[in-house]
């Protein structure tokens, strides 16, 4: 691999401007497609081959308006006052005539013919149904909701509009991202020391992260794409193609410093870095494209879309970085006498520094090099790893204690989808969502559809059957108000409406569910009548229950597939099982952080967190899959230079701290790069992007911070020479997949030619 991609290198590097035209030229076609043919996004949660889902499909058919979207309207008259008094009513009348004029709006129910006023009259809901799915509800037709709603308030009324056609609020790019990309952008400066070298490396990351939202968006019309897939193919691409591009780039400047011809410098580091690059990113594709075989649709693409956009950052850090580099030439090696010339010279001279090779297995001998470069500068990698290492248990038994406890708090992890009380308490949907709540019960902002069949199409027959199953279920615990069964175009069909006595999130209302399921086979025998539960609701449950089905195989596949890669590419059988188990902390302790912030309420109100309950219920699965590529990213770039070290001289403890020199230094810019992309979308006002974001961003800084640069050197430094064995029969079978690019740098030429002048 690593002799492929030295050859792409350099062909990209002789032939840029073709490179950078092709890339270009996919970019404007990709924006004309999504300007001519973009279609609309569609944030539906669907589980195919669920009860809920069949019967939601049938109703779709024979009775639009229950399965559609909804709008509620709710009015709150001042105190002292009632709703029923004329001029309320008047008022209201007034809108429900006015909502149903507005655009594909099929049925407006008073709410003095639905009973939908308080107990105490004070409150009063208007439901607006619509015959189409919220993706095909405009934003106009809601908008003329809203409009009329206000329009009740001269009268004294106080509205607000909720309901399922409030959902995610599209693709976000606002002034946090920007934020988080300009903090990217200075810690580029920091660590290249030079503002030319940071903006080419931000190029090719913004080119590649433009390509994969056009080409996603492009997909609209043809594919169900929902808004969170559009924004977190867009946190991932952002974040792994500057990474990509860092680890590539940082390497070529630093040969350029040797005095390397860029040409043959960039082909190297394409060779080299980009070996763990691919390496990298596949993993991260392999772990995303395997959310498919969950088989939820919006999790598919959610999946394959963010898989699609690593594999753009990871194309363009191969192909347009050395094709951006031919431009700048020898103008990106460091000037003489700056830090980052500095940096390559006590890398050199750390490379040529003789050590001794200890073939017993005695202690080490320490030789010239041992942590410091030519100059007799200790780095920062150098100085933390030889602290780390200093008492390796200390460390260890700190830092897996601490990892530990922090996992804790997600022992108690509880999966839901978020509904409106998740939105922000100034938005209208989530007003609506509060005063409902108080006024008619949780239960009424997540009702159960249950829809009864028949076996004798009759509407008698129908209408009987439907009396006695709302009968039954209102004896069912848990229950506070069961509607008499509303006929279909089916004559078969009736559908009755159960509201709860807990809100959409409990897990009374999950066991309700449950209770009707294994309550229909006794429905059966005594109307003659199926039951079948669904609604928003029971379809959010029924998504929530497969994800936590799935997350204890998805975990297994995921560590196993680390456990193999790693022990192909280092040979070794310790590191592989350090890497798995630090992993596994990484994801637990990210996981605790999240429940202990969004479930339990910790530090709600200094975070802006909204609504505390349970858990996003893909957010663990997308955590596992995207953590797991990062991590397997920074443990073969810290990793790779441990064995470097360590094939050349023998000394186990030493080679640690040797080859975490630099590479921390990098590692380090990648994982703040991460955190600050990740973490410029936690302030957004969506309720499923916001604690993915907050879970990526600690979940790299744990990772990067605690696992790999700490408890990574300190297990290497216990293991010692033991750290590096592996069977030879196991040797054998394994392929060689050469992801350090060792091969091309032993073939590298040992004298090096005059940078080449760019004119």
């Amino acid at each position: 691999m690593a002799v492929l991609l030295h050859r792409l290198g350099h062909s990209a590097y002789r032939h840029r401007k073709l490179v950078l035209g092709i890339w270009l030229f996919v970019l404007a076609a990709l924006i004309t497609c999504v300007s001519v043919f973009g279609g609309k996004l569609d944030d539906r949660f669907s589980v195919p081959g669920t009860e809920s889902q069949r019967a939601l499909d049938s109703l779709s058919k024979t009775l639009p308006e229950a399965s559609g979207a909804s709008a509620q309207i709710v009015f709150t008259v001042p105190e002292g006052h009632q709703v029923t008094e004329a001029p309320y009513t008047a008022a209201i009348a007034e809108v429900v005539a006015e909502a149903g004029r507005a655009p594909q709006v099929g049925e407006v129910v008073d709410p003095q013919a639905s009973g939908a006023v308080s107990a105490d009259r004070t409150t009063a809901i208007v439901q607006v149904q619509y015959p189409v799915q919220i993706a095909e509800v405009r934003t106009s037709s809601v908008d003329a909701i809203e409009d009329a709603a206000r329009a009740a308030e001269t009268d004294g009324l106080r509205t607000s509009v909720g309901g399922s056609v409030f959902s995610s609020k599209g693709v976000h790019i606002g002034p946090s991202e920007i934020i988080g990309v300009a903090v990217a952008l200075l810690v580029l400066v920091v660590t290249f020391g030079s503002l030319l070298a940071a903006g080419m490396a931000l190029l090719p990351a913004l080119i590649g992260v433009a390509i994969g939202l056009a080409g996603l968006l492009a997909l609209a019309p043809a594919v169900s794409i929902s808004s969170t897939a559009v924004t977190l193919a867009l946190m991932l691409g952002l974040a792994v193609g500057i990474d990509y591009v860092l680890f590539i780039l940082s390497r070529h400047r630093q040969q350029l410093a040797r005095g390397a011809d860029p040409k043959e410098s960039v082909a190297l580091a394409v060779g080299t870095a980009g070996s763990a690059v691919v390496f990298a990113g596949v993993t991260v594709i392999i772990a995303l494209a395997a959310l498919s075989v969950i088989g939820i649709p919006f999790l598919t693409t959610m999946g394959l879309g963010a898989a699609g956009a690593v594999l753009i950052a990871v194309l363009a850090a191969i192909t347009l970085v050395p094709a951006v580099a031919g431009f700048a030439g020898s103008r990106l090696a460091p000037k003489s006498g700056s830090r980052a010339g500095r940096r390559a010279a006590d890398a050199e001279g750390a490379s040529d520094g003789e050590g001794v090779s200890n073939a017993e297995g005695s202690a080490d001998v320490e030789g010239p090099g041992d942590g410091e470069g030519s100059t007799g500068r200790a780095t920062m990698g150098t100085r933390w790893t030889k602290w780390v290492i200093a008492k390796p248990l200390l460390t260890v038994l700190a830092v897996a204690g601490i990892l530990v406890t922090l996992t804790l708090p997600a022992m108690d992890l509880r999966l839901a989808l978020p509904d409106n009380g998740s939105a922000p308490h100034a938005s209208t949907e989530r007003k609506a969502y509060d005063t409902i709540s108080d006024k008619f019960g949780p239960g009424f902002n997540g009702p159960l559809l249950v829809l009864v069949e028949t076996n004798n199409g009759t509407a008698a027959t129908s209408s009987q059957a439907g009396a006695q199953v709302a009968q039954k279920l209102g004896t069912l615990k848990n229950v506070k108000a069961v509607l008499p069964p509303q006929p279909t175009s089916d004559p078969a069909q009736s559908v009755i409406t159960v509201l709860p006595a807990s809100g959409p999130d409990s897990v009374r209302t999950d066991q309700l569910v449950r209770d009707i399921r294994e309550a229909a086979p006794g429905i059966r025998d005594t109307t003659g009548a199926t039951v079948a539960v669904t609604g928003t609701t029971a379809v959010n449950i029924d998504v929530s229950t497969r994800l936590s089905d799935s997350l204890l195989p998805f975990v297994a596949i995921v560590v196993g597939l680390s456990l193999l890669l790693l022990m192909i590419v280092f040979r070794s059988l310790v590191i592989p099982v350090k890497a798995a188990v630090g992993f596994l902390l990484s994801v637990g302790a990210s996981l605790g952080l999240v429940v202990a912030v969004f479930q339990w309420g910790w530090l709600a109100d200094v975070l802006d967190v909204p609504h505390s309950g349970p858990v996003v219920s893909f957010l663990p699965i997308i955590l596992i899959g995207v953590l797991f590529g990062l991590a397997m990213d920074y443990e073969v770039f810290l990793v790779s230079g441990m064995r470097e070290e360590w094939a050349r001289t023998g000394r186990a403890r030493q080679s640690v701290v040797d080859g975490a020199r630099h590479s921390v230094r990098v590692v380090t810019a990648a994982a703040l790069i991460m955190f600050t992309v990740f973490a410029g979308f936690f302030p957004l006002d969506d309720a499923l992007i916001k604690p993915i974001a907050f879970a990526l961003a600690v979940g790299v800084a744990i990772d990067a911070f605690a696992v790999r640069m700490t408890l990574v050197p300190a297990v290497l430094a216990l293991a010692g020479r033991g750290a590096w064995w592996l069977p030879a029969w196991l040797d054998r079978i394994l392929p060689d997949l050469d992801v350090e690019g060792s091969s091309l740098q032993k073939a590298a030429p040992a004298d090096r030619k005059e940078p080449e002048r760019v004119s």
